[in-house]
């Protein structure tokens, strides 16, 4: 089958998630790099562009000139990734998909709601593809997770347990770096700083493994270096649709956590805990019986963990390998066929509304409020 062609903006040498998306899109002979605009300095993602393989021509200045010189190639890109600081993948995201090309676009995918839902109605509208990066939901054994759920092996879920917490932002002295304190200031980062950054992927991995929405929530924020207009630390409580009581912490200032994302789900007959620092394992426990570690790449699992395995069991994959498992899906949509498990526009929608929920709730001292986005209630 042939090759479908990527294009790439921003993600530029020295970035931190552009070599994953790289690594992710190109590891399985899916798609092939032929355009970017990959820095804000045009010169520098020209050639940046230029030593990874893409041609003179196709090696632009910034998206616009990007968008420009793609939509009317007979050869342009079957799918363009948006891997710039937030404030940018609205607009970006727009353009591309009103010209007609599908997006994978990082999180979150917009910085408000109504941008949000306005991504959702050109998707549908042009009926094109947007995604968005939750990756972790792509780990083999999340997958496995959310099949087990979907399959009444732990019963009706009952409460559902998530952090990403780490604490590599905890150094006060660094709190001027730029890679750390665009994240923090609300010009880039929109309404939120560590709920928008990894609080979000704790968020929407427990709505896919539930299968079920988060519809209200009652959250509580903090800025713990003076410095910092947004939060760097997070307590959010949440109720979802089928009834299932969720609790979520994170934090970027929790000192010796390394990458502290884990989710625990417990049901009327049995309970599993899944961790992104032990990605092969799915810890489980049925009620009454013996807890069992479920690795990836044995025999028994269900359809899309096997899928999405490459290595035998014992060999780990890791994180470049879950956003590789996005792109597969990816490719398979472009070429027609559904993948159930893709994160796409509404997903990325439901996430910045419970942002902005969760903003509200924390200024409110913890308020109750409706978490949906007004075009799902």
């Amino acid at each position: 089958m042939a090759k479908l062609n990527w294009g790439m903006i921003g993600g530029g040498e020295g970035s931190q998630i552009g070599p994953a998306h790289r690594l992710g899109a190109l590891a399985d002979g899916h798609f092939n790099l032929v355009a970017g605009a990959l820095d804000h300095r045009a010169d520098v993602g020209r050639d940046y562009a230029q030593r990874l393989g893409v041609a003179a021509d196709r090696a632009y200045g910034d998206w616009e000139e990007m968008l420009a010189g793609e939509k009317n190639r007979p050869d342009r890109c079957d799918l363009v990734t948006v891997a710039t600081p937030n404030s940018t993948h609205f607009q970006i995201t727009k353009a591309f998909l009103e010209a007609g090309f599908n997006v994978l676009c990082e999180k979150p995918m917009t910085v408000t709601v109504e941008e949000g839902e306005e991504i959702v109605r050109i998707a549908a509208r042009t009926g094109k593809i947007c995604a968005v990066n939750y990756c972790y939901s792509a780990y083999p054994m999340v997958r496995q997770a959310r099949a087990m759920v979907r399959n009444g092996d732990i019963g009706k879920v009952r409460l559902v347990v998530t952090n990403f917490s780490h604490g590599h932002h905890g150094d006060a002295t660094d709190a001027d770096n730029p890679r750390v304190r665009w994240r923090y200031d609300p010009a880039m980062a929109g309404v939120s700083g560590q709920f928008a950054d990894c609080g979000i992927h704790a968020l929407h991995m427990a709505s896919f493994i539930c299968d079920d929405e988060v519809e209200k929530l009652s959250a509580d924020f903090a800025s713990t270096i003076a410095s910092r207009q947004l939060e760097d630390d997070a307590m959010v409580n949440f109720r979802m649709s089928k009834g299932t009581v969720g609790r979520l912490w994170t934090s970027s200032v929790a000192i010796g956590r390394q990458h502290g994302f884990d989710i625990q789900v417990f049901g009327e007959t049995g309970g599993f805990r899944w961790a992104s620092e032990q990605p092969n394992q799915l810890i489980y426990t049925p009620v009454g019986g013996r807890t069992q570690i479920i690795e990836k790449g044995e025999g028994g699992l269900y359809d899309d963990a096997t899928r999405l395995s490459r290595v035998a069991i014992a060999h780990p994959e890791g994180f470049p390998l879950a956003v590789a498992n996005i792109y597969c899906d990816l490719a398979d949509a472009i070429r027609g066929e559904h993948r159930d498990g893709l994160p796409t526009a509404p997903s990325g929608l439901r996430s910045m509304a419970a942002v902005h929920t969760a903003v509200a709730s924390a200024k409110a001292g913890g308020a109750w409020m409706d978490a949906r986005p007004p075009m799902f209630r």
